[in-house]
């Protein structure tokens, strides 16, 4: 026999092969001489990821540089097939009588240990597609100086690495590699397309090497472009396997198709320990999202239900009929890792699981149809139960939200069968929750379409969404909220009835949409006529009774009733009681109490009443939270009102970037930090920077909230005062003169804000030297505020001191109260 030497058949180099980024890592090259450094690879990846050609590149490549005197490859699938290999080597190099391949793999094996006394030979060996590490034991190839072997796997088992071998992990092309392939595919048929659409396509197969050959493939033999294979590879009506080429008639060589590559690993999977649940927890893997799924949702009660009623089989000895624990659903993340069906990393709960796309799609669509729709339910049913009641975890919120979008894709139909599911509307409150309220409202408004058209206008599920759409595009500053709610309720009344709890929802937000336009009378009275309804149907301790009373206090707070902290007192105590220190709501009712009481005239009460909410705030919801930055802004606020207006712009500052970062440049509470912060700095001493940054924030206001909302309208506002504070008192007045029109208009005559814009007005009058005209302005704007507020409010007394001193400026004589006036 002659040297070098050849065992085996390398794969065919497979069409337009991408020298990938991977192939730096495979294998090491043989050094110049008769000596070596050589580290054993076990190549180990997903079915269709392209390992065979990685290796076969590396041994073509050493082939014919000269670094191997014996190159031998072996489709390794068996250990019959390994030790076959094994002897056919041994035949033509020793020579060894191949009768007795167990002998002959034997007698070969001790011939590649290193002798002292016979001349070496440099060797490689490749074992292509080794199915279980077991088919390896006492066949792995000797450490030697001389050799190196290449193992191509789907296996990750810690059984294949070891001393002397280096696993590496084969995974997709980059998006660069993929985008290349296809250009250089399609080129060979000379068919040309932007790069754009091939990187579209790229990204829609997930960059399987595997996929994209055949993808291109089909494209050449059915005259499609991209655009037109991306439609059909979007309409999951249409199966995998009728994208691709038949299996006849497959590129490079290759024997199965993208739709079955992965039945095998499947299969085997199943057969693992825990037996029968591999299968049935890749199918609930296959309903989320392929970018991350939360562990806990493949370890919730609904899945390990479904495990037990979907196991394929079990091992002797075990009960088939036992509950399936979560430690055995952990163990089969672990046996599906180990196959490379999915990857699991449990050092990142919140993303844990990631699923090919392909995979997922392999999986479901061979799936009966009543199967398929029980399936999404479940993984629905997963969701909801992993879902906290409060996000204090942005991460995993973030990673449920996009797992329900990714199961409302695959299973638009089954989540409104036999009616929508509650996931679907917790998505929604998550995003609102998050502070992403526009989204939300987005949100919700598809939400509200899809329902209408799949259950019925008169759906309860249906008139569920369209109160969550009403009630986030309030929060997101819509100006029609009253409309919405009015048209809700009419609805709720004749579909649920008087006494339903949507219905009692919808008039609760009604009576909130009166106090906001400026109300606050008569949204007291209707949340009164309210809670009686809330006492008398769901009892004085249930959640929403306790919530009627908050909005109570709170409304008649605004319309001036001076007994509002005694409320507020009495229902902090009941929630205490009834909800415990913790929950949501207890805390809401602390923030309230604190705000009322620096409303009431106590800005130093009303500081340390934030600073003392802020540490429960962070424990329980998480410093990212947006009831936590709305606390710390509350406090930065009242800090201010106290006299520390050094302290409230420094805290303004810190709180804008988490803001920014957590909410985003256009979130409503991010530009109120932007205002709160201008002002504060204002009264810091900085008059002429604030009415500069006023300026910056006003047209973002206009653009995000619409000219008419009240934000807008109160940026207006202060930007006018902070011109006059800067100096610029006939400015001032003519942007007031401008402002109170449309106050008019938007709040009506008796809304608070009117009522502070007159007073500001008249204030800008006076500073401007038409003192009298500023005290026949007060005089009016007084008899208003008596009537709306009553006469012991706050405002009303600034309007009765400031009516006195320019009362005083028109007699001749200098006012006691000195330059700074108050200004409500």
């Amino acid at each position: 026999m002659s040297w070098p030497h050849q065992v085996g058949v390398i794969p065919r180099r497979a069409d337009c092969f991408q020298l990938r980024h991977t192939a730096d890592q495979v294998g090491a090259a043989l050094a110049d001489g008769d000596t070596a450094v050589l580290v054993g690879q076990v190549l180990a990846g997903a079915g269709g990821v392209g390992k065979t050609q990685l290796a076969a590149d590396h041994a073509r490549r050493a082939w014919h540089s000269g670094a191997a005197d014996l190159l031998i490859w072996i489709t390794a699938s068996t250990r019959t097939a390994i030790m076959s290999g094994y002897a056919q080597a041994a035949a033509e190099v020793l020579p060894v009588p191949p009768e007795n391949p167990e002998d002959a793999a034997r007698a070969f094996l001790a011939w590649l240990e290193p002798r002292a006394t016979a001349t070496p030979r440099r060797w490689l060996i490749v074992l292509d597609d080794v199915s279980a590490p077991a088919d390896l034991s006492g066949l792995w190839p000797p450490d030697s100086p001389h050799g190196a072997t290449v193992v191509t796997t789907r296996r990750r088992d810690a059984a294949l690495s070891g001393p002397g071998r280096r696993q590496v992990p084969v995974g997709m092309f980059t998006p660069g590699e993929a985008t290349s392939y296809l250009r250089a595919a399609l080129a060979e048929r000379d068919r040309h397309e932007p790069d754009q659409h091939l990187a579209h396509l790229a990204a829609d197969l997930g960059h399987l090497p595997l996929a994209l050959s055949q993808a291109a493939a089909y494209l050449i033999d059915a005259e499609l472009d991209c655009a037109t294979y991306r439609r059909r590879l979007a309409d999951h009506t249409r199966r995998l396997a009728d994208l691709l080429p038949d299996t006849d008639a497959l590129p490079d060589d290759q024997t199965t198709s993208t739709a079955a590559a992965w039945s095998l690993s499947i299969d085997r999977a199943d057969r693992l320990r825990p037996a029968g649940l591999a299968r049935p927890m890749l199918e609930v893997a296959a309903m989320l999202d392929p970018n991350g799924i939360p562990a806990p949702v493949l370890t919730s009660p609904p899945v390990l239900a479904y495990l037990a009623e979907h196991r394929t089989h079990s091992t002797p000895g075990n009960d088939p009929a036992a509950p399936i624990t979560a430690e055995q659903g952990y163990d089969t993340l672990r046996v599906l890792h180990r196959l490379s069906l999915i990857d699991h990393t449990p050092d990142t709960p919140q993303q844990a699981v990631h699923v090919h796309q392909l995979i997922q799609r392999a999986v479901r669509e061979p799936l009966p149809t009543d199967r398929h729709d029980r399936l999404a339910r479940t993984a629905a049913d997963a969701l909801t139960a992993t879902w906290p009641d409060v996000e204090r975890d942005t991460a995993l919120a973030r990673a449920l939200r996009a797992n329900t979008a990714a199961l409302t894709r695959h299973a638009p139909e089954a989540l409104y069968q036999p009616e929508a599911h509650t996931v679907l509307y917790r998505t929604g409150a998550s995003l609102g929750e998050a502070g992403q309220v526009t989204a939300a409202t987005a949100y919700f408004r598809h939400l509200a379409d899809t329902a209408h058209t799949r259950l019925g206008a008169d759906h309860p599920n249906t008139l569920a969404a369209r109160y969550n759409l009403a009630y986030w595009r309030r929060r997101a500053g819509n100006a029609d909220g009253a409309a919405d709610f009015e048209q809700l309720l009419e609805d709720t009344l004749r579909v649920l009835g008087p006494d339903h709890p949507n219905t009692l929802a919808a008039r609760s937000n009604l009576a909130h949409w009166q106090g906001q336009a400026g109300d606050a009378a008569a949204a007291a009275a209707s949340l009164a006529e309210l809670l009686e309804d809330r006492l008398r149907v769901l009892g004085p301790d249930h959640p929403y009774t306790l919530t009627a009373r908050h909005n109570l206090a709170y409304w008649r707070g605004r319309a001036g009733d001076t007994d509002g902290a005694a409320d507020f007192e009495q229902l902090l105590a009941d929630m205490l009681r009834v909800l415990g220190p913790d929950h949501p709501d207890t805390l809401s009712v602390r923030s309230s109490l604190a705000r009322w009481r620096g409303e009431a005239g106590d800005a130093d009460g009303a500081a340390a009443d934030f600073e003392n909410l802020l540490p429960d705030r962070l424990r329980l919801s998480g410093a990212d939270h947006p009831d936590t930055l709305t606390t710390r802004h509350d406090l930065a606020h009242w800090r201010g009102r106290a006299g520390d207006a050094h302290g409230a712009a420094a805290d303004f500052e810190q709180l804008l970037p988490d803001r920014l970062r957590v909410l985003g440049p256009d979130h409503p509470d991010t530009l109120t930090t932007r205002h709160s912060l201008g002002r504060w700095r204002g009264e810091a001493g900085e008059a002429d920077g604030v009415a500069a940054s006023l300026a910056e924030l006003l047209p973002d206001r206009v653009r995000v909230l619409g000219a008419d909302h009240p934000d807008t309208l109160t940026t207006r506002h202060d930007l006018a005062y902070w011109r006059g504070r800067a100096g610029d008192a006939d400015g001032a007045v003519a942007d007031f003169e401008q402002l109170l029109p449309d106050r008019l208009r938007v709040l009506g005559p008796d809304h608070p804000d009117t009522l502070t814009t007159r007073h500001d007005l008249a204030h800008w009058q006076g500073r401007a030297g038409d003192p009298a005209g500023a005290a026949a302005a007060l005089a009016e704007l007084l008899a208003d505020r008596m009537r709306v507020l009553g006469p012991n409010h706050p405002h009303t007394l600034t309007t009765r001191h400031n009516l006195a001193h320019w009362r005083g400026e028109t007699g001749g004589a200098r006012a006691v109260f000195g330059n700074d006036l108050p200004v409500a």
